[in-house]
């Protein structure tokens, strides 16, 4: 008989997200130099990846709810495919290969992950990679699939890489990180069942304190999320369709954007951060849109793993709000306009409640969690992580990986996933949107590059002093435009 094993409610939550404009997908795509040793590819995912049964399991759902079964018709010629892209092979047909993906659901029969080798006409091959949110959230996903990797070419056969996580500070889940309050800690044993807070109390009476202390601030973190106004109406803003659309940047150079943030006092996630509010603005300002104090609120995955959820699936991360300054056209006062929003963030339990909800969503009729995610969606306009990967080059079965990209899915009406990936001292974005709302992302992505490079022009020409005061920089430019 197959085992089995009862899916956690935070996962039956992911699972039962699905709709048919917004699939629960995560897609991630590997551009490689050259082609990889498809042999040598298929072992790594039998001796690294389908060591956790997850990958070897489907999702079965009777009376009690739904659950890991063992799929005892496994074939991993099921789920590692091989693609050649036609016409040119270029980048825009990759893209079209990606937002076909990302419109298609995975056999609810099999285990629901994939991954494709893609033959390209870009320099080598591309791995892309789908799954299913309900597996593992992105910080877990990221470290199996980097799992695959070696950091030579012809490496050891006992060698396995993980993740370099050492730019946790650098990253939107960073904000909790260091450190995790006990508050939240309690939030994250609380979330699956009410029988594990009790056990928690019987063990530790301590443990009330931290339970009342999150209940208190969890209380102030619901009645902000239930008054709560709409964010700014948009054209990114309505009912997503079915077909996608995806996008992602050059990269961008990390010790550059670290320079950048240490010059004018802001980390480097608020670089990155404006600079993405800057592209979005101008994308609106091209299509004719009005954009004067207009506001784009985003939902930010936070990560709540602890040192014990290492090489673990599953999903742990609660979510913030994060208001985007779109509408603010000086680079420097949106820098810091984003700065100052980011230091709000720090001490919400706004990840601790959105995790407890999502629990409570999994274990409660499917109905009333489409109204809670239906709530929370109409709040916002884009889903936005931020992942830190490993810091230097990696080789999938001999191949060495030249960027990688992966996109996050949108719940509820959400039409927008912004992806922030670091990878061997580069930065890159990616973009997923619907075609109906967006049509051509990578008007988006391609303006990331274009707002940094207005402040690293503003830190190499003016002088030191200046750069505390925007409204002072806005008139030195507006005068230099003039002399021009």
């Amino acid at each position: 008989m197959p085992a089995e094993e009862k899916m956690s409610p935070v996962d039956t939550a992911w699972l039962r997200m699905d709709r048919p404009n917004n699939l629960m997908q995560i897609l991630g795509v590997m551009l490689l130099d050259g082609k990889l040793d498809f042999a040598r590819l298929r072992r790594r995912i039998e001796e690294r990846m389908l060591v956790h049964a997850r990958f070897r399991q489907v999702a079965r759902e009777d009376a009690t709810g739904w659950s890991w079964v063992d799929d005892r018709d496994f074939e991993l010629d099921n789920h590692l495919r091989r693609a050649a892209l036609p016409g040119k092979g270029d980048k825009a047909e990759l893209e079209q290969f990606v937002a076909d993906l990302a419109s298609t659901p995975l056999p609810p029969s099999r285990p629901l992950w994939q991954i494709h080798v893609v033959d390209t006409h870009m320099g080598g091959q591309a791995l892309v990679t789908r799954f299913h949110h309900c597996i593992a959230d992105g910080i877990a996903l990221v470290a199996v699939i980097m799992g695959l990797a070696d950091d030579a070419p012809a490496p050891s056969p006992q060698r396995r890489v993980a993740p370099d996580h050492h730019s946790h500070d650098d990253a939107l889940w960073g904000l909790v990180w260091h450190p995790i309050s006990r508050a939240v800690q309690a939030s994250v044993r609380a979330s699956s069942s009410l029988w594990t807070m009790s056990q928690d109390w019987l063990r530790n009476p301590w443990q009330a304190l931290d339970y009342a202390r999150l209940g208190g601030g969890m209380t102030a973190e619901a009645a902000k999320l239930l008054v709560m106004a709409n964010d700014s109406p948009t054209r990114f803003k309505g009912t997503p369709g079915l077909v996608k659309r995806v996008a992602w940047s050059e990269p961008i150079d990390l010790k550059e954007i670290k320079a950048v943030g240490k010059v004018l006092g802001c980390s480097v996630n608020d670089v990155l951060l404006s600079a993405v509010a800057g592209a979005l603005g101008a994308y609106l300002a091209d299509c004719g849109d009005a954009t004067d104090g207009v506001e784009i609120r985003a939902m930010v995955p936070v990560n709540l793993r602890q040192a014990s959820d290492a090489g673990k699936l599953g999903n742990r991360f609660g979510m913030v709000t994060l208001e985007l300054p779109v509408g603010i056209a000086n680079p420097l006062a949106r820098l810091y306009e984003t700065g100052q929003r980011m230091q709000a963030l720090k001490q919400s339990y706004q990840p601790a409640l959105t995790l407890t909800l999502l629990g409570a969503a999994g274990m409660g009729p499917k109905i009333v969690q489409e109204q809670l995610l239906d709530f929370l969606a109409n709040k916002a306009t884009a889903v936005m992580t931020n992942v830190p990967g490993p810091q230097q080059p990696l080789y999938f079965a001999g191949a060495r990986m030249r960027q990688p990209f992966f996109w996050v899915p949108q719940s509820g009406n959400i039409g927008m996933g912004v992806s922030i990936l670091s990878y061997n001292d580069q930065v890159q974005f990616g973009l997923i949107t619907d075609r109906r709302l967006v049509p051509d992302p990578e008007r988006i992505v391609n303006r990331v590059a274009d707002e940094f490079g207005k402040l690293l022009m503003l830190v190499l020409l003016e002088p030191p002093e200046c750069l505390g005061d925007p409204d002072l920089v806005e008139a030195h430019a507006a005068f230099h435009w003039a002399m021009a």
